[in-house]
């Protein structure tokens, strides 16, 4: 079974980060010499990834009414390519689901996503079944790693982050499944850990989720300069409150 989740339709150019700023920008220097203005799908902190010389590759994402003709992928750091477009999770873990590659979130015929619940929120997935209770999902992107094993989340304090653990512990109290999955766009971590440091509530609210029966799923994935690649479950040694 293919495990591949993302092909890029045409080759990545290679270049050196001169600098992010303004969250969403960041000017690099290309092979040919070219200094191009490239969009940053990324609103984090982007800790690691973001120093000046840094191995970047880019998008050509020209034409389709775009601003900006190029769009940040890859950053290698060492022998990793590490993904640091946060808009491709979702997307990511549709093709996941619907190729039967998460053993937790098998079995659901209907898979619907952006669907409302809670107070103003949507859920990124809600999966339904013809028996049994259904699964709200909700996905985050996680690319930080700060020391030699642990993949972390998050790289920046996120109020609207805690608010979903807080809803999807009311889901798992009313009674339905409820899961936190982090996909993790890099493949050098053994396993999975929150940065209480950064965003201590967070900690907080995540272990409040567990103790309501929120489950937490944690996946990596390969990154190629030819697409994106489904990889292996990461331990998640915490335990809830």
């Amino acid at each position: 079974m293919s495990r591949r989740l993302h092909a890029y339709p045409k080759p990545l150019l290679r270049g050196r980060l001169i600098r992010r700023y303004k969250r969403f920008l960041a000017d690099i220097r290309l092979d040919d010499g070219r200094e191009v203005t490239a969009h940053c799908a990324n609103p984090g902190s982007m800790i690691g990834l973001k120093e000046p010389e840094t191995e970047v590759y880019l998008a050509d994402v020209a034409g389709g009414g775009r601003k900006l003709a190029y769009s940040w992928e890859l950053a290698r750091i060492g022998k990793t390519f590490v993904g640091i477009n946060t808009s491709r999770p979702n997307a990511l873990v549709a093709k996941a689901l619907e190729a039967d590659l998460i053993p937790e979130l098998s079995g659901y015929g209907v898979r619907r996503r952006e669907v409302r619940y809670g107070t103003g929120s949507r859920i990124d997935f809600l999966l339904e079944a013809e028996d049994g209770p259904a699964c709200y999902l909700e996905v985050k992107n996680v690319n930080l790693k700060r020391d030699r094993s642990a993949a972390e989340f998050p790289d920046a304090v996120t109020e609207r982050g805690a608010k979903h653990l807080r809803e999807l512990a009311l889901v798992a109290q009313a009674g339905a499944r409820a899961a936190m999955l982090y996909l993790v766009q890099r493949d050098d971590c053994s396993h999975f850990a929150i940065a209480r440091d950064i965003d201590p509530a967070y900690d907080t609210a995540l272990r409040e989720a567990r103790s309501a029966g929120v489950e937490v799923l944690c996946y990596d994935c390969r990154l190629t300069l030819e697409g994106i690649d489904f990889g292996k479950s990461l331990a998640f040694p915490g335990t809830p409150a």
